[in-house]
């Protein structure tokens, strides 16, 4: 899981992000995971006068942040609260065909990780809660208290990716009800206290419960084609993912739309082969970027 930096909401990548995307004067770009506008401020400044930038958060308490910082753009700058997933639907809203940028800068905000209200981190007590939109109904106390023991451990396995997830699930579903962060945390550790390594045994765990609460795997794979039909000739794709999981899906799916075929021509055409990754300099003054990997992908001409 993401740390919190110094900076709370230093955008990772940034200067990376920039270079993929090329914002330019006169272009559309769609900020899938708007923030507190760091990004956004990097776009519209790049594509000045006249480009405009469309920014996207589920989470309701980024939106005003966001506003305060980009406010200075005035008519270039729209805001939204929804998922990227609805992508399409949020570009027609405001009356946009086609774009020239899509930026999804996936997982948990800094701002997010360190509100214990927000109960994403066991660095300190809050609620069970884990929810990007506090609107919708599910959080992660009616997984963690509701779930049979085997669909935890599934759960805990495939989104968490860790070895121990049945011993873990055991150990929850017998120290229930759980109703915050560190009592879940500290469950998990007397659990497998006997493992080492240099993150806390619940990491893994939290990162599953997240990425459920918030239907984040979904919610990309349902974004990613959106985006590709949004992008005009020569418009750029540009995701920052954070855990295998989301980089393996945005990995397979700009291969497969820059492959050809008799069936169906290329549609994308990758700017770099591998995923960019922070320089020392960066990680070192901002933790959150440690794990970040960047893929960026253009649109091709339609032949």
């Amino acid at each position: 899981m993401d740390r919190p930096s110094s900076e709370p909401h230093t955008p990772v990548l940034y200067q990376q992000v920039l270079s993929a995307l090329d914002p330019q004067p006169g272009g559309r770009i769609i900020d899938g995971t708007v923030g507190a506008g760091g990004h956004a401020e990097g776009i519209l400044e790049r594509s000045a006068p006249s480009g405009q930038l469309l920014g996207l958060d589920r989470d309701p308490v980024a939106l005003p942040l966001a506003m305060q910082r980009l406010e200075r753009f005035g008519p270039r700058l729209h805001l939204r609260q929804g998922s990227f997933r609805e992508l399409s639907a949020h570009a027609a809203a405001v009356g946009w065909q086609a774009v020239d940028g899509v930026l999804l800068d996936l997982g948990l905000s800094s701002m997010q990780l360190a509100d214990p209200a927000r109960g994403f981190s066991f660095q300190a007590e809050g609620r069970l809660d884990m929810r990007f939109d506090p609107g919708q109904e599910l959080d992660a106390a009616e997984l963690v208290n509701r779930l049979p023991e085997s669909e935890l451990a599934s759960l805990i396995a495939r989104y968490g990716e860790d070895r121990e997830a049945r011993r873990i699930a055991r150990a929850i579903v017998a120290a229930r009800p759980l109703q915050t962060t560190t009592q879940l945390a500290q469950v998990i550790a007397r659990a497998v206290r006997s493992r080492g390594g240099r993150i806390h045994p619940a990491t893994r765990t939290f990162q599953a419960l997240r990425i459920e609460v918030n239907e984040e795997l979904t919610a990309l794979d349902e974004a990613l084609p959106q985006a590709m039909d949004l992008l005009r000739p020569g418009g750029r794709l540009v995701v920052i993912a954070f855990h295998s999981l989301e980089d393996r899906l945005v990995k397979r799916f700009c291969r497969e739309a820059s492959r050809s075929s008799e069936e169906r021509p290329a549609r994308l055409r990758l700017i770099h082969r591998k995923p960019v990754r922070p320089e020392p300099e960066e990680v070192n003054q901002n933790p959150r970027a440690r794990s970040a990997r960047l893929r960026a992908a253009e649109k091709i001409e339609a032949a």
